[in-house]
């Protein structure tokens, strides 16, 4: 007898996130819907919300097949109503928001001189808007507790150009400043905050780009792995950064994209 735990003893004091109430915004498809899945099998009650009721409906029937409990809340998060009352009621269907996830998005994709003032207005408010007002809202409550995770979603935007999405690109390269500035604020009070930056991720979100001819092909090309990302890549980073063993890591940037951003 060692003394040491059994490898699945071992695994849980590290990744195991029973007893934790996720918030995940954009969890009805693509990357949200991944993450949440690899957070609630990973043991967290979940919060989802998303704008349109009937995906957001079905994405907790799909997750409550796989024994995971799931609670939908439809809310549109450019909509400061519909942001409060998120604010407001979202820890009494499970308890207190321990890990946030920051994902819902939206794309204008228009030469960055067609955007008009609205364009960059609606992108703003569910980009950077929604994620800082949520994190002002469950971060203080987190450090009050001792424990706490923030999980932003970036883009390859945040750390480089990218064709015909302007608006978007400067909320995400903000989310990376949000992210140090919520991770200055409360890690010494237990609470990480971290940014995962996608590549070129097959999802509802991106394909209008995937519409274009040879462009699915030509960014797989530019990866060293020779393919794009799937929603279900970005399952592992999450449940690590949420759980025991990413303790350490906040304040971080880190990309998600099979190479890309550093070929």
């Amino acid at each position: 007898m060692t003394g040491f735990p059994t490898m699945p003893g071992y695994l849980d004091a590290l990744f195991s996130l029973a007893g934790r109430t996720a918030l995940i915004t954009g969890a009805s498809s693509g990357i949200g819907y991944a993450i949440a899945e690899a957070l609630g099998r990973a043991g967290a009650d979940l919060v989802l919300v998303a704008r349109r009721p009937e995906p957001l409906t079905a994405a907790a029937d799909r997750l409550r097949a796989h024994g995971v409990s799931a609670t939908a809340v439809s809310a549109d998060l450019a909509d400061p109503a519909d942001l409060a009352r998120l604010r407001r009621d979202a820890a009494t269907h499970h308890g207190d928001i321990d890990i946030l996830v920051n994902n819902a998005a939206n794309n204008i994709r228009r030469p960055m001189a067609d955007l008009t003032t609205d364009d960059y207005e609606q992108t703003i408010a569910v980009n950077l808007t929604a994620p800082y007002l949520l994190g002002q809202h469950y971060g203080p409550r987190m450090a009050d507790r001792g424990w706490g995770r923030i999980i932003n979603i970036g883009s390859q935007q945040s750390i480089r150009a990218f064709g015909d999405s302007g608006a978007y690109g400067i909320a995400k390269a903000a989310i990376t400043g949000l992210t140090r500035s919520q991770a200055e604020a409360w890690s010494r009070h237990g609470v990480t905050s971290n940014t995962i930056i996608p590549g070129f991720v097959l999802t509802p979100l991106t394909e209008p780009a995937q519409a274009v001819p040879g462009r699915v092909e030509a960014l797989a090309a530019r990866t060293m792995t020779g393919r794009n990302g799937l929603p279900t890549d970005f399952a592992g980073l999450a449940v690590l950064l949420a759980g025991p063993a990413g303790a350490f890591i906040t304040g971080q940037a880190l990309c998600v994209d099979g190479g890309f951003s550093v070929h």
